[in-house]
């Protein structure tokens, strides 16, 4: 159950959209947790129609789903998973192409500031890793200037919330991740494209396989 939210007496649909999606994107709400108009209009003190228009929002994202019980937080659907890395695989292979081609030294100051951000981390937990990485994936996309490949990453993205483990957690992935973030870096700063598309290709494959032997872990439980 989310902690009480301080409301103002603006409160409307959008704010309480961008709340809600905070809340979900940062594990608040596990997977088939219930968010029923009655509730959440309790919670901020508001009427539904705002809370409808909301969540009507977050369906629409696809950070809720309609179950028996109304809209919930989804649950995992691991042929989904695997469908969503398959297409990261091609998009992060691009995305790091472009960025490449187009980055700037604006692009390539936030990538190293990051990279060393995570290096003096220490021992992250596993939502810091997961926060942490997605930023780092986050500027590499603004790299390449591309909105709608950035969208479409962004969306992705999204679908891998309701996982309830992270593959940077698995082993010493962690540790692997930020020297590969290292080589796709020097990568995108001397403009060497087709490297780049093949370390982000490879570093995706490596999540995909980790992802598999999770899901396959959990279905054996």
């Amino acid at each position: 159950m989310a902690e009480p939210t301080e409301v103002s007496a603006r409160m409307d649909g959008d704010a309480i959209f961008r709340i809600l999606r905070s809340e979900i994107l940062r594990g608040v709400h596990p997977p088939g947790t219930a968010l029923r108009e009655v509730v959440v209009s309790e919670r901020f003190g508001v009427s539904r129609t705002p809370v409808r228009e909301a969540l009507s929002r977050l369906q629409h994202e696809r950070l809720l789903e309609r179950a028996a019980r109304g809209l919930q937080v989804p649950q995992i659907d691991p042929q989904e998973v695997i469908q969503i890395y398959d297409l990261r695989v091609m998009l992060e292979e691009e995305a790091a192409g472009q960025a490449a081609l187009n980055r700037g030294t604006a692009d390539l100051m936030r990538l190293e500031a990051l990279l060393e951000r995570d290096r003096a981390v220490g021992d992250p937990d596993d939502n810091t890793k997961v926060t942490n990485n997605l930023e780092f994936h986050t500027a590499l996309w603004a790299a390449a200037r591309n909105p709608i490949l950035m969208d479409l990453l962004e969306r992705l993205s999204t679908h891998l919330i309701h996982t309830p483990r992270s593959t940077l957690s698995v082993g010493n992935r962690w540790q692997e991740v930020l020297e590969e973030h290292d080589a796709l870096i020097a990568a995108v700063a001397e403009r060497r494209v087709d490297d780049a598309r093949g370390m982000a290709r490879a570093h995706m494959e490596t999540a995909r396989a980790l992802r598999l032997q999770l899901l396959r872990t959990s279905a054996a439980r």
